[in-house]
């Protein structure tokens, strides 16, 4: 009969086999980079620029092979033929071309998500294996046709189960990091994931259903699968905070992709970083759609006929500057359609040509073209003609245009005449003022309208032409040494003679304001303004989105509360499609159950409807007298948890969150039983770690938005209510702050708080 612990020796012979395997395919390219680095920098331009290309190359291949170590191997299907597939996170061969493992996202591996009983072809069970690092440590089997042979030897040998792979992963330690769901991937997921590219495919789910994940392997799908239209546009991913990002960057790495850039929407231009927040009533006042008109109008301002108008003189010539002029001159330059800065160039030729024209007119002669030229050097460089010229069509930079018109009252009021006086004095701050969050969708069409500043569009004209440059000679290269069959291309060498590999297409990316992506994907999705989605869009032209969120965590006033509005806005009705999650795998039942009872009761949209598991004493209700026994009793019991949760390890992850307004206290209070209570070596080891990657936080709602951790205590929740700018954003941040927990959820709380909201 068969065993359980034979069946783990059965796995560990081909688990063993994919690894010896991978680890041959390292040497190899070890060897074949060590090869080429060994050759130095003797031969031709030609040999040794095609020499760097190959480095690359085996460069990119180490990388992406040293990253699927972690669970190479995860599953197994068997067929009707009895043929098994091994399914993991890279497709492997034998140096025969045999097959070892097929790619996750390959179609070959689709019937390891989604088949079922009832839809399942040939595939008769489909197998789980656990691994620790090489070692197989467990087996699972999910029989698919109940009249197979294999119901009868998965129950003998005790693998036969359901979900136990899942469940596994659930109830692990919290570790900071999000993990990949390549494993354990549902099939209701597993649709979403491989949607068509040309849709933008909306993932609407409750908190725990898996939406991030989702999105992350949706886009590790289309760049296995649409690798060569995606190849040099890349992915961009839009998260909500730098330490979201910090909590899933190492999810497409791990499932073999390294090339996509991920930013908020606070970095996304290049050079500028808002680490301010507006309230959010001027964040709603901010990211109106109507704030486009306020931008054009500050520019079209700045585009004009100046009140007085100098006579210059000139070699003892008097020539006037006509209103004419300018306005032909302005006309000539919006003719152009180019950016203002852009445009001001035909806009001075023009001015500079009407005013030479018109001192030639005085002379008794036709002057030559040299001095027709220093003529024109003369009314250039005359302090007359500049001032003014500026004064018509001023050029400007994005961050002075934003500034001036935040700082100017009757400005704003001019270029924005729906804002009420109310509106006025909530945008109006000092000159010099940071850059906040709110701005950068407003700076970025200004942005748009403006060009570049003068001076960097002189130093980028510089970059291009050497670029031209290297790329003729990468040409040329190509061309003499006969080298043209696709495998080493000019854009390949040109590349490689800068370095350039995925992630180096990535760098230049993020680094280029203009530059254009062939897939964006969206996470939290529900905060973005109409002219945050603006400034997105523009950075995809396709309209090629992954969009993920839940309505009933908006807490942006200008957020979205209705996909359909937003979306038929942005899209159209017939361009998007909405995929739901239902099932909550991340919080206990007894955690989802409070919390959509609670969010439900607020008028909010709740989607989840049942979590997958029970965990006894999930959620603990705490009521004490007074703020001073508040403060007291939150650290003590933060303490406890430390003791139950965290790990020397890394692993383990405790969030205490309250209003803004206890927000120092209760840092100062928790940190204090924290140095009293732990050994002073564990106390210093979490009392030095990353902000982003804490094992204990003290925060607020905003700062836990797509984050989880093994426990969580929610401090006084009425007073965080009483603190949002509106009822519904209240209701949806504390549905956020009690959906964080894995495993257990505390409400500590006053007597009065508890009477002024019931949960």
């Amino acid at each position: 009969m068969t065993t359980y612990s034979s069946q783990l020796h059965e796995e560990q012979q081909a688990v063993t086999r994919a690894y010896n395997r991978l680890d041959a395919l390292r040497d190899q390219a070890r060897q074949r980079l060590a090869k080429v680095r060994a050759a130095g920098s003797h031969g031709s331009p030609t040999q040794r620029t095609e020499r760097d290309s190959f480095a690359t190359m085996y460069e990119d291949r180490l990388m992406q092979l040293r990253a699927v170590e972690d669970r190479l191997v995860f599953g197994r299907l068997d067929d009707v033929h009895g043929k098994r597939r091994y399914i993991g996170r890279i497709g492997l061969s034998s140096a025969d071309h045999e097959p070892i493992l097929t790619d996750w996202r390959a179609e070959a591996a689709r019937p390891f998500y989604e088949a079922t009983p009832s839809h399942h072809g040939d595939i008769v069970m489909r197998r789980h294996i656990t691994l620790h690092f090489r070692e197989v440590v467990g087996v699972e089997d999910e029989v698919l046709d109940v009249h197979a042979d294999q119901v009868g030897k998965a129950s003998d040998a005790g693998t036969l189960t359901g979900e136990g792979a899942l469940l596994a992963s659930l109830n692990s330690k919290r570790t900071g990091k999000m993990t990949d769901i390549v494993a354990t991937i549902q099939a209701e997921q597993d649709r979403i994931i491989r949607a068509p590219l040309d849709r933008v495919v909306i993932v609407q789910g409750g908190p725990g259903t898996g939406k991030t994940a989702v999105a992350l392997h949706r886009a590790a799908y289309l760049l296995y699968t649409h690798r060569r239209r995606l190849a040099n546009s890349g992915v961009l991913v839009i998260g909500p905070s730098t330490s979201f990002l910090h909590y899933i960057d190492q999810v497409l790495p791990s499932l073999g992709e390294t090339g996509v850039v991920s930013r908020t929407i606070a970095d996304l231009i290049p050079g500028v970083v808002a680490t301010h927040e507006d309230d959010a009533k001027a964040a709603m006042l901010k990211g109106d759609y109507r704030m486009r008109h306020a931008i054009e109008h500050a520019v079209a301002a700045r585009e004009r006929v100046p009140q007085r108008l100098p006579v210059v003189t000139l070699n003892g010539f008097k020539v006037p500057m006509l209103r004419t002029d300018i306005e032909q001159a302005i006309a000539d330059a919006k003719r152009t359609r180019q950016p203002h800065n852009k445009a001001r160039e035909t806009f001075v030729r023009s001015m500079l040509s009407a005013l030479r024209n018109r001192y030639v007119e005085q002379l008794d002669y036709q002057p030559n073209q040299a001095e027709l030229s220093d003529i024109v050097s003369q009314l250039r460089m005359n302090d007359q003609v500049r001032i003014t010229l500026n004064k018509a069509w001023l050029p400007m930079t994005g961050e002075w245009l934003i500034d001036q018109m935040f700082a100017k009252p009757q400005q704003l009021r001019a270029y924005a005449p729906w804002l009420t006086d109310s509106d006025i004095r909530i945008l109006t701050r000092p000159k010099g003022s940071p850059m906040t969050r709110s701005d950068i969708p407003l700076l970025d069409e200004a942005l748009e309208l403006l060009g570049p500043d003068p001076r960097q569009a002189a130093r980028q004209a510089a970059q291009d032409a050497k670029r031209a440059e290297e790329e003729q000679f990468a040409n040329d290269t190509l061309a003499q040494a006969g080298i043209g069959s696709g495998i080493v291309t000019s854009q390949m060498l040109l590349d490689n003679i800068n370095g350039g590999d995925d992630e180096l297409i990535a760098q230049h990316a993020a680094a280029d304001r203009e530059w254009t992506y062939g897939h964006i994907v969206v996470d939290e999705a529900q905060e973005l303004t109409a002219m945050d989605w603006r400034m997105l869009i523009r950075r995809c032209p396709s309209r090629s989105f992954t969009i993920v969120g839940d309505v009933a965590q908006t807490s942006a006033l200008g957020g979205t509360r209705s996909w359909a509005k937003t979306m038929d806005r942005l899209f159209g009705p017939d361009h998007w499609d909405l995929n739901e999650l239902t099932i909550d795998y991340r919080n206990p039942q007894e955690v989802s159950d409070l919390a959509s009872e609670f969010a439900q009761r607020e008028g909010l949209y709740v989607s989840t409807v049942k979590a997958v598991r029970h965990v006894d004493d999930s959620v603990r209700r705490v009521l004490v007298h007074s703020d001073a026994e508040l403060n007291a009793d939150v650290a003590s019991r933060t303490l406890g948890l430390v003791k139950e949760f965290i790990s020397d390890d890394g692993t383990g992850r405790i969030a205490v969150i309250c209003s803004p307004e206890r927000l120092p206290a209760m840092q100062s209070t928790v940190d204090n039983a924290l140095r009293d209570g732990l050994p002073e070596d564990r106390y210093k080891r979490l009392a030095e770690q990353s902000s982003w990657d804490r094992q204990v936080m003290v925060c607020t709602t905003e700062e836990v938005k797509g984050l989880e951790f093994d426990a969580v205590i929610v401090v006084d929740p009425g007073e965080i209510e009483q603190t949002a700018p509106s009822r519904l954003v209240a209701a949806a941040d504390l549905y956020v702050a009690m959906t964080r927990p894995t495993q257990r959820l505390l409400i500590v709380r006053t007597e009065d708080d508890e009477r002024q909201l019931m949960i």
